[in-house]
């Protein structure tokens, strides 16, 4: 009967230097395998989507523009708008700034 109650001694022991290690372990190795986990699932997630919309994912994204040679100037002229004072003969832009306010 002693030997029973050794063995299971011995046991229990083993059982809790095991649970001891594995959450040691865990601990220290923690940010690696949240890391590896998240690419995991990232990668798994962008899998799915492409695997379900096979023609969608590629087929939608536009082409890149070709940039002009020449560009003009950052503000056109407005015919008839004299250069020293903005908005003159325009209708609906106000020739006075400052403190006239119409409000």
């Amino acid at each position: 009967m002693q030997k029973v109650i050794n063995v299971v001694a011995l046991l229990s022991g083993l059982v809790s230097f095991s649970i001891l290690g594995g959450g040691a372990y865990l601990y220290v190795q923690k940010d690696a395998l949240i890391e590896s986990a998240t690419k995991a699932a990232t990668e798994a997630a962008t899998e799915a989507v492409v695997g379900a919309l096979p023609g969608l994912v590629g087929g939608l994204m536009p082409s890149m523009p070709e940039l002009p040679g020449a560009t003009g100037g950052a503000i056109p002229a407005l015919p008839g708008a004299g250069a020293a004072v903005p908005g003159a003969g325009v209708p609906g832009v106000p020739s006075a700034t400052g403190s006239v306010l119409p409000f």
